[in-house]
């Protein structure tokens, strides 16, 4: 069965994080804006769901933080990372006055981000699935879908924009599914959630490292906690079907801050499971369409970064596109590709430092001499910790946290440890500057083969320096 054509002037697949981000400036400039969304609101997804301060910031520029507060998780001032026995725990730098983290399941986030969309006058539709995206003259100009009753539906829209993630359907129909830049993980991950009562507790957000493994405890809404456990690849087996409860547990009992955090606490949900992760940059932009959020570049959860760059990248779409689409001479074709291109450009800019740590980071390698250096030194340093902290928040870079002082300082510590040998150190100092190198070569490669020049949308987003991080 098929319905009259309508005609918006964007439409969204996809009204999550990214999607609801993209529609709100529009919508409130008067614009008609269409997202539509195969889930039936309020649903979960797969997700880290920790906001950082500078995520919180994202959701108070779209209006949706009383009602995100509202939720009940607990504010979390505080955080800490604790390598073997080596901790430390730090506060962040405020953004846009917003100095804490939260945790929020996704049932309840994607709500209020769909219902502030809603609010801007969006156009939200649920249970509806895009079958067909609409081409005239090589452009994009719109899509087919059906609803929950099997009804077709025609959208014509000087642009479709891609906001349903990582198997992405906008993506695939337009020839950007391949990666422009493709990281493997070296992890995967494992979370439930947990009953907490520890209130002395639900203002830290912690993270844990014995070896390679990697877990992690956020308070979250419900009086719950959130524990993620991120193994290397090579462990997937042992958590393979049903084995999947038990080497859970048996993961949080080899970290032992972990567990002592959990300690009086009940398991209250099923073990969920991401793995095959593979971080990337997609070309997110094109004749009538972009991709925002995880269908156009997605990261390891490792660092925690995906709703805080859906939520940007999303709602600076919608801020270049909007005043293109309400020109009064009607809608020029060029100017609004090179608006998306220069959006996309942009957010490669911003993001690919923070990829190459984050790669890092998942590589399941196991800590290094320098790390271990690394962590006595902010557990010394309070200045040095909340370096790190900022750099998980995006207010610094992954370079700041290794000047070159802090390098030689780091060197001659470990040189001078006991019981570690020299060989094991200039080894690590070696393998370090050749990913450095490596990094560069892959920076520069990348963001010369930007179709636009890496054009900027303006001063107020960052530049990022060359990752030199240990």
């Amino acid at each position: 069965m098929s319905s009259t054509v309508e005609q918006f002037d964007a439409v969204i697949v996809g009204a999550r994080i990214a999607g609801s981000a993209t529609a709100i400036t529009p919508a409130e400039r008067g614009l008609r804006v269409l997202a539509i969304d195969s889930a039936r609101f309020p649903s979960d997804t797969l997700s880290t769901h920790l906001l950082w301060p500078t995520t919180m910031a994202e959701i108070q520029t779209l209006g949706a933080l009383p009602a995100v507060e509202a939720i009940g998780a607990p504010r979390m001032p505080m955080a800490e990372a604790i390598l073997d026995d080596i901790g430390w725990r730090t506060t962040y730098s405020p953004v846009a006055g917003i100095d804490y983290a939260m945790c929020l399941r996704r049932t309840h986030l994607d709500h209020v981000l769909v219902q502030t969309a809603r609010d801007a006058g969006a156009d939200i539709r649920e249970q509806c699935t895009a079958t067909e995206l609409i081409r005239v003259d090589g452009r994009v100009a719109g899509l087919s879908y059906t609803d929950d009753d099997d009804t077709t539906h025609e959208i014509h829209a000087p642009i479709v924009i891609g906001a349903d993630g990582r198997k992405s359907f906008v993506a695939r129909q337009v020839g950007a599914q391949t990666p422009t830049l493709l990281a493997p993980s070296g992890r995967a991950c494992y979370y439930a959630y947990w009953s907490d009562d520890r209130d002395d507790l639900r203002h830290i957000a912690s993270q844990w490292r014995v070896d390679r493994l990697l877990g992690t405890a956020f308070p979250c809404d419900g009086g719950d906690l959130l524990c993620l456990l991120q193994p290397p690849v090579d462990m997937i087996p042992q958590f393979r079907g049903r084995q999947a409860h038990d080497a859970y547990l048996e993961g949080v009992a080899a970290l032992p801050g972990l567990a002592a955090r959990l300690s009086g606490c009940e398991l209250t949900s099923r073990v969920r499971a991401g793995v095959g992760i593979e971080s990337y940059f997609r070309r997110s932009s094109g004749p009538g369409w972009a991709l925002p959020g995880d269908a156009g570049h997605f990261k390891d959860p490792v660092t925690a970064q995906g709703i805080r760059d859906g939520l940007r990248y999303g709602r600076l779409l919608g801020e270049a596109i909007a005043p293109v689409l309400g020109a009064r001479t009607g809608v020029d074709a060029s100017a609004l590709d090179r608006a998306t291109a220069a959006w996309a450009a942009q957010r490669d800019r911003d993001c690919i430092d923070v990829f190459q740590w984050t790669n890092f980071l998942a590589s399941g390698l196991p800590p290094s001499p320098l790390e271990y250096e690394l962590y006595r030194r902010a557990q010394r340093q309070t200045d040095y910790a909340a370096v790190l902290s900022d750099i998980y928040n995006r207010v610094q870079p992954p370079a700041a946290m290794m000047s070159p002082s802090t390098v030689a300082s780091a060197v001659v510590k470990a040189v001078r440890r006991p019981g570690v040998p020299t060989r094991e150190v200039v080894s690590d100092l070696r393998f370090q500057q050749q990913r450095l190198v490596s990094g560069w070569r892959e920076k520069r490669r990348f963001l010369r083969a930007e179709p636009d020049g890496g054009r900027l949308l303006g001063d107020d987003l960052p530049a990022e320096q060359i990752p030199v991080t240990v």
